[in-house]
């Protein structure tokens, strides 16, 4: 007997906040199928505030209120039955997070999670990672967000360590230069440090960005990217003026500024541990948000 249940998941980033309406594919004897249905992404970029300002401005505030009332209006559309709400590092950090999460939910009757870093990591490795991390190999997998970008390292099957760094691609954009450099020196001394032991290590990347670049280099799912490639086409991004980005890469606007940052920080991961390719699954916290409600995780 076939069984079709209706999931979703609200990601509220620094740089986006995503809907991602899933089919969770239930039939006797056999393991659960996940299948996207709608994924609506809209640039409310609440790092912008917050890394600066330290706190979520009204404006920001009316924006995200209008977008969860349309979350709500697609969710009923598509007949969800189970949904969960999860905010990361802006949100989080904002001294106003938890007041805006209260009202919010005074409006839009949405109850929002404020995760930390180490719950993002572990509702993320709750996706589809098995299927990579299988054997005795091992791999550094990083994820690329607005606030923060969060490092697990598994070697035969199993997680080594994990951390999240305020080492976002909105957070650098903001950053003074001086701010940066310390970051990158505490990340690469983390990596080294958590590496040093493990031969053959592979990157495995998540995040929109690096999700456009492996688009973009036509590449089949399931093929990794070389490090050769990656830089190639960093230092191809940034030589191109944010205008550029736009006009012919056909890159969204609140996509044009951050690939950079983004890409500087897979690259500098692959070159701190030695990692010669990259595999880039199609996966995230959404993913790991509905597979968690469907395991009761969450």
């Amino acid at each position: 007997m076939l069984e079709i249940k209706k999931y979703a998941a609200i990601d509220i980033g620094s740089n986006a906040i995503r809907l991602l309406v899933s089919n969770v594919i239930v039939e006797k004897n056999r393991e659960p199928q996940f299948k996207k249905s709608s994924l609506v992404r809209v640039p409310i970029r609440l790092g912008a505030d917050v890394f600066v300002s330290g706190k979520i401005s009204e404006a920001n505030i009316t924006r995200m209120i209008s977008a969860i009332q349309a979350f709500k209006l697609l969710m009923d559309v598509h007949g969800v039955e189970r949904y969960k709400a999860c905010a990361t590092s802006a949100m989080r950090e904002a001294k106003n997070g938890k007041e805006v999460a209260h009202q919010i939910s005074k409006e839009t009757a949405i109850d929002i999670d404020i995760i930390n870093g180490k719950k993002e990591a572990a509702i993320i490795s709750s996706t589809d990672l098995s299927e990579l991390i299988q054997g005795e190999a091992s791999y550094l997998y990083v994820d690329v967000g607005g606030g923060s970008t969060e490092f697990t390292v598994f070697s035969k099957g199993k997680i080594i360590n994990s951390k999240s760094f305020k080492m976002g691609t909105v957070r650098l954009i903001n950053n003074k230069k001086a701010e940066n450099k310390a970051m990158f020196k505490e990340v690469e001394k983390w990596i080294k440090e958590n590496t040093k032991d493990l031969k053959r290590i592979s990157l495995i990347g998540s995040g929109g960005n690096i999700n456009k670049i492996f688009k973009m280099s036509g590449r089949t799912i399931g093929k990794p990217i070389s490090y050769i490639y990656l830089n190639a086409q960093y230092q191809f991004l940034k030589q191109m003026s944010y205008k550029e980005r736009i006009s012919e890469l056909s890159l969204n606007p609140d996509r044009a500024d951050v690939i950079v940052p983004a890409t500087k920080i897979y690259l500098s991961a692959m070159k701190w541990s030695g990692a010669r390719k990259i595999f880039v699954p199609k996966i995230g916290l959404s993913d790991g948000i509905i597979k968690s409600l469907y395991f009761n995780k969450l």
